[in-house]
């Protein structure tokens, strides 16, 4: 195989490996919003998960335990957000935020208390890659897309899983009504407290292990404010999806893309200042919102509380 070959599979296993928490906080914030939960604490939920997910690691010796326990602490944070808005009835925007501060206040605090300062950063064993027998062997293809780490491969079959489930199940057309019409959907006898209860969980555990994925596949070790806005954009990214699983796995694509090419090209040495390549995702979100915001479809019913006597709140 010649030399550029080689680098096409390089960037290419590089961006599959660097969709994974564009994707799976992304879709963890599809899912509350469908059933009319718009959560804002992706980055501190984030973070949260990955100074836990890191920090049971490195106790345990266990990556497995580690992301058990980061998609736990994202679950406790999806609960909190789901009790302050549907049973509080509290505005969701001003929780999600409190949520965020407390997310990131609680990742610096818990290390520092748990593991102290030390002099050379603590480390864990990342993720190896697991090649799938027979198809790893397919010349570039699968090289590319069947020699990846156990997320990788989760984060798409996900993908592909909330597809069928939102459009091609009665259940998953229920939970979507009750994003658009929870009142119709109350008077039908869905259980909309419920929907929206389960998703909120479920989206913080999505999202708490997007983050866990960060120090067990980039550094290896935990840093503070180690997710870099990848939090804010996920909510981008949920936009530009159009609140569809299969759009948002492609729009992580493109948000991996420029990700891959600022890190590339600040390795290279270019005369271009390493800020403006790290401002790079962040315009090119700005760029993409401004053309597919006026297209993007959300829930009707996105950001709002439901109250049965009183209907919206």
């Amino acid at each position: 195989m010649n030399e550029f070959w080689l680098t096409i599979i390089s960037y290419a296993k590089l961006i599959l490996l660097t969709i994974v928490p564009f994707v799976l906080a992304g879709q963890g914030t599809m899912l509350g919003g469908r059933t009319g939960i718009f959560n804002v604490a992706q980055e501190g939920i984030m973070l949260v998960g990955a100074s836990v997910g890191f920090l049971v690691s490195f106790l345990t010796g266990s990556n497995a335990l580690g992301m058990l326990a980061a998609m736990l602490a994202g679950g406790l944070f999806g609960l909190a957000l789901a009790y302050f808005t549907t049973h509080l009835r509290m505005d969701q925007f001003v929780i999600g935020l409190a949520l965020f501060f407390i997310g990131v206040g609680l990742s610096t605090l818990l290390p520092k208390i748990i593991i102290g300062v030390t002099l050379t950063p603590p480390l864990i064993p990342t993720l190896k890659d697991i090649p799938i027998p027979g198809l790893s062997q397919i010349p570039v293809i699968g090289e590319i897309f069947f020699k990846q780490n156990v997320l990788v491969y989760f984060s798409i079959l996900l993908s592909i899983g909330l597809w069928w489930y939102l459009y091609r199940t009665q259940a998953g057309m229920e939970l979507r009504a009750v994003g658009e019409n929870p009142q119709a959907a109350d008077s039908l006898g869905m259980n909309v407290p419920r929907a929206r209860y389960w998703t909120a969980i479920l989206g913080g555990m999505l999202m708490g292990l997007a983050g866990a994925y960060l120090p067990m596949v980039y550094t290896g070790t935990f840093t503070e404010n180690m997710v870099k806005g990848r939090g804010w954009l996920a909510i981008a990214l949920t936009f530009f999806g159009g609140w569809k699983p299969d759009t948002i796995l492609y729009g992580a694509l493109f948000f991996a893309l420029i990700e891959v090419l600022a890190y590339r090209v600040q390795v290279l040495g270019t005369a271009i200042p390493y800020q403006f390549l790290l401002m790079l995702p962040y315009l090119a979100t700005i760029l993409v919102m401004m053309f597919s915001f006026r297209k993007a479809r959300v829930p009707a019913f996105l950001g709002q509380n439901y109250d049965r006597e009183k209907r919206a709140l």
